[in-house]
């Protein structure tokens, strides 16, 4: 079914609005609610919440960075690779629906970080899980859970798409 590309263009700024506003109403909450060095456990003490601001990128990558450094690696470059992603997404209207979701998802996590770096100078990062085996997360926000969701979709879209059209096999045979 094709659907009207101004139709299609409001579906994804609600998706990227709904996302954005999910991660950026957590975030509120744990500025407002936690304070500094407070620790929530749940789940047997595998998931805590902790308020953590993050001025590097993932992981704090980055964030002895000073001056322009930092803002063209943190706010520029990413301003311009999101921005490039949600023009691309709103006028290719042949991407398929789930790598569409994927990067959906991607930029809204995007601009949920971003928003933070421009709005409080770092972001705010709160959930940490411990599984097993002394294997555990970095401390992450909902932003960040959007980006790694919008990948796995993209990745798991590609690996089924390839499986249903395999690259056919190369000849080994030698002519003399």
């Amino acid at each position: 079914m094709k659907i009207n590309k101004f139709l299609r263009a409001a579906i994804i700024l609600f998706i990227l609005a709904l996302n954005i506003g999910c991660d950026q109403v957590s975030k509120s909450i744990v500025r407002k609610d936690l304070h500094e060095g407070q620790v929530l456990y749940y789940f047997f003490n595998k998931v805590t919440i902790e308020k953590v601001e993050n001025t590097g990128a993932f992981l704090s990558l980055g964030d002895s960075l000073g001056g322009p450094v930092h803002t063209i690696l943190l706010v520029v470059l990413p301003l311009l690779a999101l921005g490039g992603g949600l023009i691309y997404i709103l006028y290719k209207t042949s991407i398929a629906k789930y790598k569409l979701l994927g990067i959906i998802l991607i930029i809204g996590g995007g601009f949920g970080n971003l928003y933070d770096r421009l709005a409080h100078g770092s972001v705010t990062d709160f959930m940490h899980i411990s599984f097993f085996w002394g294997l555990e997360t970095g401390v992450f926000n909902v932003a960040d859970m959007s980006i790694m969701a919008g990948m796995f979709i993209i990745l798991i879209d590609a690996f089924l798409k390839r499986k249903e059209h395999p690259e056919p096999e190369a000849s080994t045979t030698i002519e003399s």
